[in-house]
């Protein structure tokens, strides 16, 4: 089990909860265009206030487990860790509290951030985590549980975590994330309340300032990604990597040139997994120090130095075990790339007369569409879900690729 920050940021100033300003605002300021989802929760945590006063809350209200999907980037953990801010402080979120500022850090004393560090989620580590989610919490308010990547629990695991959903701790609140509802047991999602987060394009233009058509090709290529959908519009290095992805298909068309694609595809993915690491680990270290109070001077400063320069080693390990992950999954998000390139090229062979995700690159989807069979290309895009599965199951990644490039020459 890791205990980690995730997807942290700076959090702007904000005013009380209670004095609830434009939409946004306090801890939920990172989740631009989910207004729906931002109601749902602020409402929620109003509720949950009023469980603490002994007061009777409506249905719809606050409930004890959630399940926050969304494919990756959506802001899925950012909603939950919102969420969560806004259970622990004793305003609702307000976003500039001790309580909001240690939840972004990862610190607070009432909040168990988990992240699988592995590809799975063992029986053993879940039954200590039900163990710990169930004694009482430090500061009067609740327990809360984050769950990033629920869907990597093992069958027993799973079984291990529904009893804790089941029968849960009076004031543990229960937070599992994953890309859908289905990614979970049915008796587990049944037992949860859902929030779904979406990517609209919408959201580059209105937070980035990004031209509407640019945001809208990017957020096509990106698939839903909204942070990739990012750094496509405004990053020359991310357009410049997923090109060398696209390419594939006209590269993997001799033996040396499958073999060549197969490198230079690891390639890809490596570089991108490293601007990705780059960009939110400096901003998680800064968010630890500063709720360790570094720069203050004073009482008891000593001790609080000393309890940073512990928490940052621990930060730095997990940022470590992330990196390896992200490694992997940002190859995995390079193999959906093409794989949504070979299924433009079966809609166009197919006159299904859908939108076509790789609208720029429709001259070489029509030329490869022309010049091979709709059976081919079903061919090559199971071929590239036979890979996926092979990483998955922690098969080299270059041997990987390169197996499913000579595929994809063959046809």
């Amino acid at each position: 089990m890791a205990a980690a920050p995730a997807d942290t940021g700076a959090a702007a100033p904000a005013g009380r909860e209670g004095r609830a300003g434009p939409k946004g605002e306090g801890v939920f300021a990172d989740l631009a265009g989910q207004d729906m989802v931002v109601a749902q929760l602020r409402k929620a945590a109003q509720a949950a206030s009023r469980v603490l006063a002994g007061q009777a809350v409506t249905a719809g209200g606050m409930t004890h487990a959630w399940l926050f999907t969304g494919p990756p980037g959506s802001g899925r953990s950012v909603a939950a860790r919102s969420f969560a801010a806004a259970l622990l402080c004793p305003d609702g979120g307000c976003g500039h509290c001790a309580a909001c500022r240690q939840v972004r850090a990862g610190s607070h004393a009432d909040l168990m951030v988990v992240r699988p560090d592995g590809l799975s989620y063992g029986v053993k580590q879940t039954r200590g985590l039900v163990l710990r989610a169930a004694g009482a919490p430090s500061g009067g308010r609740w327990r809360v549980v984050l769950f990033e990547d629920a869907d990597r629990c093992t069958e027993q695991a799973a079984n291990a975590l529904l009893k804790a959903i089941e029968e849960p701790a009076p004031r543990t609140v229960w937070l599992l994330c994953a890309p859908s509802a289905e990614d979970l047991v049915t008796t587990i999602r049944s037992r949860c309340r859902v929030v779904t987060l979406r990517v609209p394009s919408s959201v580059l233009t209105s937070r980035d300032g990004i031209d509407p058509e640019r945001a809208l090709g990017a957020a096509r290529a990106a698939q839903g990604h909204i942070g990739r959908a990012r750094r496509l519009a405004l990053d020359g290095d991310a357009r410049s990597r997923r090109e060398q992805v696209l390419a594939v298909p006209q590269r993997a068309t001799s033996l040396g040139g499958a073999l060549a694609a197969a490198a230079t595809l690891v390639k890809a993915a490596e570089d991108e997994a490293k601007s990705v690491t780059e960009e939110i680990d400096e901003p998680e270290r800064e968010a630890l120090r500063q709720a360790f109070g570094e720069g203050s001077t004073g009482k008891g400063v000593a001790k609080a130095v000393r309890g940073a320069a512990g928490a940052l080693r621990d930060l730095e390990d997990r940022q470590k075990s992330r990196a390896t992950r992200l490694k992997r999954d940002s190859l995995d998000l390079a193999l959906l790339d093409l794989a949504s390139f070979y299924r433009d090229v079966l809609m166009i062979q197919a006159g299904a007369g859908v939108e076509i995700a790789n609208a720029d690159h429709e001259a070489e989807l029509r030329e490869l569409a022309s010049a091979s069979s709709p059976e081919a290309t079903l061919h090559r895009i199971e071929a590239i879900m036979r890979c996926r599965e092979r990483l998955a199951a922690s098969v080299a990644p270059l041997l990987a690729v390169e197996e499913m490039t000579i595929t994809l020459m063959a046809g």
